[in-house]
């Protein structure tokens, strides 16, 4: 079985982070899956959360790397973020999607389908399906409910724009499991 990653292991660019947590098993009180899809946000980007400061809303990503910075996106949906860098220079990546493996029944309650390619695929489900919610903002990575392993083999990377932004919406953080059809969204071709 994998070793699972602790927190030394976010405490390093957001950028080399990302593509080495595909492949990786994240859970969640035993219920998740293989990362495939991810994205990176720096302290330098117009469209991290913490590129104008701290706010009450985004105070973990100036926290300790290694934590989760979970928010709700446009009132609906939560989103799951784990912290990297250094304290008080705010980077995160985004989990976008997961392949399910594990409490894929518990998965399919919370997200009221069965359909495994869409238990996982995108912030919003994912969360839903993992019963992630704002109470998980600021836990560590590596106690539970959180349950990260390492991946026992490099998949292939695909690299592509992030999605549902607005500023810096050309640069290729969005991280993938080329070929994976887990994934919120494909690669564009080219």
């Amino acid at each position: 079985m994998p070793e699972r990653l602790e927190r030394t292991f976010f405490a390093r660019s957001v950028h080399e982070v990302a593509p080495e947590l595909l492949g990786a098993t994240l859970l969640v009180d035993g219920v998740g899956g293989i990362v495939v899809e991810v994205e990176a946000y720096d302290r330098h980007d117009p469209a991290s959360h913490g590129y104008r400061g701290p706010t009450r809303r985004n105070a973990a990503m100036f926290g300790s790397p290694g934590h989760a910075y979970v928010y709700r996106s446009y009132g609906i949906h939560w989103c799951l973020n784990l912290v990297c860098d250094r304290e008080g220079e705010p980077s995160a990546v985004l989990v976008r999607a997961l392949e399910p493996t594990c409490g894929l029944e518990t998965m399919a309650e919370r997200r009221a389908t069965d359909r495994e390619r869409l238990l996982l695929s995108g912030p919003g489900r994912l969360c839903q399906a993992l019963g992630v919610t704002g109470e998980h903002d600021g836990l560590a990575i590596d106690a539970p409910p959180f349950e990260l392993r390492g991946r026992t083999v490099a998949p292939p990377v695909a690299t592509a724009p992030r999605i549902g932004i607005s500023r810096a919406a050309d640069v290729p953080w969005r991280y993938l499991v080329a070929g994976s059809r887990f994934v919120s969204r494909p690669a564009p071709r080219g």
